[in-house]
């Protein structure tokens, strides 16, 4: 299939952050685009100022005419219910019909192809390989996992690079898509249980994804990971990594670093987001950079001027008497790194979290590791469970989170009650973490803490 040919394309789940940079990527080029998606999101109204049409009801009538047609191409999410009456019509029809993973895999073929994969770092670390090869010159096309804040976007377009930056979800498999010329694996810990049963599995399709590296290609690996390829690079805070960050330090609540790499050696480094995590993102688009045959100086910019991803570590405020920090954190492991980022920041003040946690299964499977993350904070309130695309489980639930853990300072309390409830708390440090609709309470959270 011939994706600058298409006719019209439909996305399914348009609201997505992965579908709507596609959707965007179309919509540029002059094709003709329109979506379904369940909820409208601060998302889904700037598709729709673009000139992308969307509706929000799982009814035939409502979809445009234009588009039921045979040669409309559609798009879809597997995180969509199989019965929707949409998308029956459109299997029915005899249409096209692609995951979002086989367009993206359709999309990148004949570019030179950067894949970012990992269960947690993916979408700061493609967005800063993004930024460098943008804010060098270098030019690249990005889809994104996550709006970036430098550019408000999820999609960079360049007509005249054949580069192409692409975030590399492990989720139901979608990676294996892609034929990647440099591919960066970030981490590779237990997630997505309900699709690959146990951490094996898992971890055999990030394998199965390294193997789709050619042998002239790189693979790009943090230290300590057991994937196997050709041409390894592997990066990290150790001292047996190929590239590696020492004398780390904070200083005026940024973390400065010296790096030591293929090329040559970097003293005192900043990036703009905190955490000893994204130190290590950093490493990864350096060597790309240095791959990519970017100046020390143009890495040295770029990773100065990066200014983060929308829900990554983004202070909401930031003032002498309060700090609000929201983040896409969602794995036990992620909640770990950013409590933990945090109360290395700021060692002496209270850390209060709003946690929403997300999927039954994953909320099941990561149990005793939530509540041991969860542990990390001094206060800690919980939300319902966001189900996605999930129906419950018997006795999954907040709650139990909460039993299981054992700071003295918990509680659940429901999202409608939410923004009295912290109106009643005397807080230093504030954290909302969570992948569901938890982004909602943002602005009336920050809205009632600045008045």
């Amino acid at each position: 299939m011939n994706v600058r040919g298409l006719h019209s394309v439909y996305f399914i789940g348009i609201g997505g952050i992965g579908m709507s940079a596609i959707a965007r990527y179309f919509h540029s080029m002059g094709i003709r685009v329109a979506g379904y998606d369940k909820t409208r999101t601060s998302l889904t109204k700037k598709i729709e100022a673009e000139g992308i049409e969307v509706i929000y009801e799982d009814n035939l009538d409502s979809v445009n005419e234009l588009f039921k047609g045979k040669s409309t191409v559609v798009v879809y999410t597997p995180a969509v219910p199989k019965d929707l009456a949409i998308l029956k019509f459109f299997e029915s029809n005899g249409n096209i019909v692609a995951k979002r993973s086989e367009m993206l895999g359709l999309i990148t073929q004949g570019s030179f192809s950067i894949a970012v994969a990992g269960t947690h770092g993916k979408t700061t670390t493609s967005s800063m390989v993004a930024h460098l090869l943008k804010h060098s010159g270098k030019g690249c096309n990005a889809f994104l996992g996550g709006i970036s804040t430098n550019y408000n976007t999820n999609v960079i377009l360049d007509e005249s690079s054949r580069t192409t930056v692409v975030e590399a979800d492990e989720f139901d498999r979608s990676f294996l898509t892609l034929d990647p010329n440099i591919a960066i694996v970030t981490s590779t810990d237990a997630d997505h249980l309900d699709i690959y049963g146990e951490h094996d599995t898992l971890l055999e399709s990030f394998q199965l994804f390294v193997n789709k590296i050619p042998k002239n290609g790189v693979l790009v690996l943090r230290n300590g990971l057991g994937l196997r390829h050709k041409n390894v690079i592997t990066y990290g805070i150790d001292e047996d990594a190929k590239v590696k960050a020492i004398n780390l330090r904070v200083e005026n609540g940024n973390y400065i670093f010296d790096v030591i790499s293929m090329l040559r050696r970097y003293d005192g480094l900043t990036v703009g987001l905190p955490g000893r995590h994204n130190i290590e993102n950093a490493l990864a688009a350096i060597i790309v950079g240095e791959l990519m045959e970017l100046t020390e100086d143009e890495i040295r910019s770029g990773l100065l001027s990066f200014t983060g991803v929308k829900r990554r570590f983004e202070r909401v405020i930031d003032s002498a008497n309060l700090t609000y920090i929201d983040d896409y954190a969602h794995h036990p492991k992620e909640l770990e790194m950013c409590i933990s980022s945090v109360k290395e920041l700021y060692p002496s003040k209270k850390v209060t979290g709003i946690f929403q946690p997300h999927l039954f299964s994953r909320t099941r499977d990561f149990a005793s590791e939530f509540a041991k993350s969860l542990d990390l904070l001094d206060e800690a309130i919980l939300m319902d469970i966001y189900p996605a695309r999930e129906l419950p489980i018997d006795g999954v639930n907040a709650e139990m989170l909460l039993n299981l853990m054992t700071i003295p300072n918990k509680v659940v309390v429901p999202a409608d009650e939410m923004v009295q409830d912290i109106k009643g708390r005397k807080l230093e440090v504030l954290l909302t973490l969570g992948a569901g609709d938890i982004d909602r309470l943002v602005e009336p959270l920050k809205n009632a803490l600045t008045e």
